[in-house]
């Protein structure tokens, strides 16, 4: 990767003291890539707790950031509850800082969504939905406005680069997980997406023409083995989802997804296609016991810490790099050209 070049920005308090939702009077040094697209993501933030990595974030001076969804810890019906906490979230210091010079995009999980593990069975989810756009601040007049379902694509292009984001709603038209003595099981028969959204995603990964192509998927795509929520609990949509991906031909397809509250990088061949899925979970709480956890396909470590993900795109190469407080914590680098 080329050199930054570093911006110093300095941002000053006023005399009282500092709280979570103020600035530090520390300065600020932003390392903006005038020679990429940087794309910052990271998923599960509760706005009741501490969130200390927004200042590491501006730093890596995005271009774009995407939630992964759990954006906030609803888990409610009660819209006015909803909708306060997606405010606290909004009005958050270096939220708002962040949000002054970054593009802002993402999807949702099931506890913005409004229930854990909920699917299409969430009786408010139109009015959730309504809530998210809210969130996103999505223009009134917006055709997002007006059908069901968060999905949506746009294409970014700077420095010579493209790349298109496929934002996917896993939420609003997946069936039931199938239960077995209490744990997930294989779900044969339903949806995750819905086959109005897998005809639009079939259309948008068809169409696309860009060096990348990041599919934002909220629960993990390519990990089997775990226990909890993921594409595998549903095996014949998995592999329409890869199968889709392969055939389109699309540049460079990377996922990302959230939900795990850990951070990990897992790689799949599938039909000739190389897949990657980059997990950068939680913001604000990791797991409390660290295990090991099974994942035939994972590259490199499990990453515990509270973390976030940041892909640097050119056109000869990207980086992916897992990120905690305290620096990189996984990184990978592969050359792009074909």
């Amino acid at each position: 990767m080329r050199n930054t070049l570093i911006l110093f920005c300095l941002f000053f308090l006023s005399c009282k003291p500092a709280t979570k939702n103020t600035r530090p009077s520390t300065p600020l040094v932003i390392q903006k890539n005038e020679n990429a697209i940087t794309i910052a993501f990271g998923s599960c933030s509760d706005e009741d707790k501490a969130q200390p990595l927004w200042d590491n974030i501006i730093a890596e001076g995005p271009d774009i950031w995407i939630w992964l969804g759990d954006n906030i810890y609803g888990d409610t019906q009660d819209m006015g509850k909803m909708r306060r906490k997606y405010a606290m979230q909004k009005e958050n210091a270096d939220y708002q800082l962040l949000s002054e010079n970054t593009l802002i995009t993402g999807v949702w999980d099931d506890h913005d969504f409004g229930k854990n593990d909920a699917g299409k069975e969430y009786p408010m989810r139109k009015e959730s939905q309504a809530a998210f756009l809210d969130f996103f601040d999505v223009p009134e007049d917006s055709p997002r406005r007006n059908r069901e379902g968060t999905y949506h694509s746009f294409v970014h292009e700077a420095q010579g680069v493209q790349v298109k984001i496929i934002l996917l709603d896993t939420r609003y038209f997946r069936d039931k997980l199938v239960k077995v003595n209490g744990k997930n099981a294989a779900n044969t028969r339903g949806t995750v997406l819905g086959e109005t959204q897998w005809n639009w995603l079939e259309k948008e990964l068809n169409n696309s023409t860009a060096d990348y192509t990041i599919i934002a998927s909220s629960i993990q795509a390519i990990p089997e083995e775990h226990i909890y929520e993921k594409w595998a609990n549903f095996p014949n949509e998995r592999d329409r989802l890869f199968n889709m991906i392969a055939q389109s031909k699309v540049a460079h397809p990377i996922i990302l997804s959230g939900d795990r509250h850990i951070g990990e990088i897992s790689k799949q061949e599938w039909k000739g296609t190389m897949l990657y899925d980059i997990t950068s979970s939680s913001l604000t709480h990791g797991w409390r016991n660290p295990a090991p956890e099974a994942n035939q396909h994972r590259i490199g470590n499990i990453v515990y810490k509270e973390n976030y993900g940041v892909l640097v795109l050119e056109k000869e190469g990207y980086e992916v790099r897992l990120m905690s407080e305290e620096g990189v914590e996984e990184r990978m680098e592969l050359d792009a050209r074909r």
